[in-house]
């Protein structure tokens, strides 16, 4: 049976085995987060289940962050150790170095997990890579309909709020997240944590593509559950007037949720890259 390690600590690949990154996007509507969770299917499940219909045996995987139900990826990574002999053998490869790419295993999943799921990448990695602990940054974008007019079309990948909301305000909101700060304001605590969640913002940003459509960026050397939508529900909640731009520090510094606005719908979250440094393959996008 598949399984998730996704915040376990990995050995590296050894023997006949040799670590293999993947690059996959989602949409996220029908399935219950990415982890593979006791019950309902999830993006990990399938993707994990595609893959060892290749590989013949069980196989564990790590993921560069686990999204929520409904929420999508445009470049999500994960790592597997594969049997090198079995890779090479089905896909007619003289070696498996650090560097090469796999084009038909990527393909091959992905004509098992279309349309939902795409694999668009699968190379071979350091063993020192690790799809979690190995990246310094991800970047999500959240979508915003703000015209008069719902669109169904659009209704899984962003969120209708309609007119009149303020986005100057929106934008002045942003500035207090800009760098290290507790956000235990913004997130669902673990169980069992009480101390301070720790996160470095490196940018936060809204911008409008066009008269209907607001979006927001937020990189960060990780995050925290529910962070992004916590903030996002905050900002609009800004541009509705119902909250002022100098609440977000208010709230990073009494670091609790309590009375902070609805989280924004998942569907209009999408994780859009990972970065590592450089030697381990730097952005993935």
């Amino acid at each position: 049976m598949a399984q998730q390690t996704d915040f376990g600590e990995r050995a590296a690949p050894s023997g006949s085995l040799c670590r293999v990154a993947f690059g996959i996007s989602y949409d996220g509507s029908a399935f219950h987060g990415f982890a593979i969770q006791p019950s309902g299917e999830t993006v990990a499940g399938a993707f994990l289940g595609a893959l060892e219909k290749i590989a013949g045996s069980a196989l564990t995987y790590t993921c560069a962050g686990r999204t929520d139900s409904g929420v999508h990826a445009h470049a999500q990574v994960v790592h597997v150790d594969l049997d090198r002999e079995v890779v090479m053998r089905r896909y007619q490869l003289e070696d498996l170095t650090v560097g090469t790419e796999i084009p038909d295993l990527a393909r091959s999943l992905s004509r098992q997990l279309l349309p939902a799921i795409a694999v668009w990448r699968a190379v071979v990695v350091d063993p020192a890579f690790d799809a979690r602990r190995s990246a310094i940054a991800r970047r999500y974008r959240y979508d915003l309909r703000v015209g008069d007019r719902f669109d169904p079309l659009t209704a899984g990948s962003s969120w209708w709020v309609g007119p009149g909301l303020d986005l100057s305000a929106m934008r002045l909101g942003c500035d207090p997240l800009i760098g290290s700060h507790d956000f235990a304001g913004f997130c669902r605590r673990p169980p069992g944590h009480s101390g301070p969640i720790i996160r470095r913002v490196t940018s936060a940003a809204w911008r409008a593509l066009d008269d209907q459509v607001w979006r927001f960026e937020i990189e960060s050397s990780s995050f925290c559950h529910q962070m992004v939508r916590s903030i996002v529900g905050s900002l609009v909640a800004i541009g509705e007037g119902k909250m002022r731009a100098s609440d977000i520090t208010d709230r990073l510094r009494q670091a609790d949720r309590a009375g902070s606005p609805p989280l924004a719908p998942p569907g209009g979250l999408t994780l859009i890259t990972v970065t590592y440094p450089e030697a381990l393959g730097g952005i993935w996008r």
